[in-house]
């Protein structure tokens, strides 16, 4: 797929605002933060409220009607593909076309209007983050569908992982938080993601921490106290176990990418 521009806005509408009707040109991600809006699409009307993403497809009519008592807040990547294989566009028309926003495509948006200041639509770097944004959506529609597909109690305490993973974390708090025996939960986990809860809570806070060596210019201590580890010494240790790299080696490798991207 051959990506020739991507481009990333903001916009807030005031109460009562509308926009369009439009020919949608490109492949369009749609984010919500406040407020609400129902896009009606080739006359079919669809509800979207905050804390959601909306897949639109070129070629289609678009009208967008937001909230009439309160401010509407969206943020968008557009995604210019001239030429699409009949293959690849059928297996974008039976993907879900609204999904729960995500902390990635989130952090992705951020990149995009960051570097949009300095670069074209039409930079590499912009066509390849434009790519991933495309690539991200059906990730996220399978992980949403797996999530549906899970024990109840495993979604509640990914959750409660996902707001709590900074603080210090007791297994009975979490297995309370779904409602389960601790003894439940690790069952649970097991069965379903094939680890354990304080397995998952370590790799997730290391991800986390590998997200912001590559964002920010926090240090390692910053970074350790903000994911949860002990200390920047035990940080380091755990990042080595699980990447096989050092968090300098790791920003280095990021922004290196960056630079040949």
């Amino acid at each position: 797929m051959h990506v020739a521009s991507a481009v990333a806005g903001s916009v807030v509408y005031p109460p009562g605002g509308k926009f369009g009707p439009r020919i949608q040109q490109d492949f369009q991600l749609v984010m919500l933060y406040t407020g609400e809006m129902s896009v009606t699409i080739d006359g079919r009307e669809l509800h979207v409220q905050p804390g959601h993403v909306v897949l639109l497809l070129p070629g289609r009519e678009e009208q967008f009607v937001f909230s009439r008592t309160e401010d509407t807040w969206h943020r968008w990547i557009a995604v210019h593909v001239p030429e699409l294989a009949e293959q690849t566009r059928e297996s974008f028309r039976l993907l879900p076309e609204c999904l729960p926003l995500t902390e990635e495509m989130n952090r992705l948006t951020d990149l995009l209007l960051r570097l949009q200041r300095d670069a074209s639509p039409t930079d590499p770097v912009m066509q390849q983050l434009g790519l991933a944004a495309l690539h991200l959506y059906p990730i996220e529609s399978k992980r949403s569908l797996e999530q549906k597909e899970k024990h109840p109690a495993i979604y509640a305490a990914l959750a409660w992982i996902r707001e709590h993973y900074a603080e210090e974390v007791a297994l009975k708090e979490m297995a309370a938080a779904a409602n389960v025996s601790p003894e439940h939960l690790v069952r649970l986990f097991k069965q379903y993601e094939q680890t354990t809860p304080f397995q998952y809570l370590w790799s997730y806070r290391i991800q986390k921490a590998v997200e912001l060596l590559n964002n920010t210019g926090l240090t390692v201590t910053e970074i350790a106290q903000r994911c949860g580890f002990k200390t920047s010494h035990h940080f380091a240790r755990q990042l080595k176990q699980a990447t096989g790299r050092t968090a300098s080696e790791l920003r280095q490798l990021s922004w290196s990418g960056l630079r040949k991207a």
